[in-house]
């Protein structure tokens, strides 16, 4: 197993971010690693995600979505081919930290045989997170 997790603080409610983050139709706006998502926001729902990290080649992928809590965690787990091949338990989850900043917590758990030859996708993915983070803030704070 590898996991990666990076966090920001966001200068508005959790609400707010939230809002930003589960608005799917305006990713291409504003998110420069996951350029779409679309699907319905329930446990058991399969969504469809394009990614784009940097240096990195554009993948869709239709990951499961496993957990959906109002202004707290969205998480999803998806698979490259076949599951036990490559797959990533992708999260975020808010905290907040007082009743005008939020900590924006971003981390996928890649879990098969294949995660020990996958390292450049796995560090790609990261500076795509903290790529993602740094819009998210942008586009909160605007909004505040």
């Amino acid at each position: 197993m590898k996991q990666i997790e990076t966090e920001i603080i966001i200068n508005a409610k959790p609400e707010i971010v939230w809002e930003i983050l589960t608005d799917f139709d305006n990713y291409g706006k504003w998110n420069p690693f996951i350029k779409s998502i679309s699907g319905m926001k329930e446990e058991g729902e399969q969504l469809k995600v394009f990614i784009q990290p940097p240096e990195g080649k554009g993948m869709t992928f239709k990951p499961l979505v496993l957990n959906y809590q109002e202004n707290s965690e969205f998480r999803w787990i998806g698979k490259l081919g076949i599951k036990g091949i490559f797959d990533g338990e992708h999260y975020f989850k808010l905290e907040e930290i007082s009743p005008i900043q939020t900590k924006f917590i971003q981390g996928e758990k890649f879990t098969g045989i294949l995660v020990v030859l996958m390292r450049n996708l796995v560090k790609n993915t990261k500076r795509g997170f903290e790529i993602m983070n740094k819009a998210l803030k942008k586009e909160a704070e605007q909004k505040k």
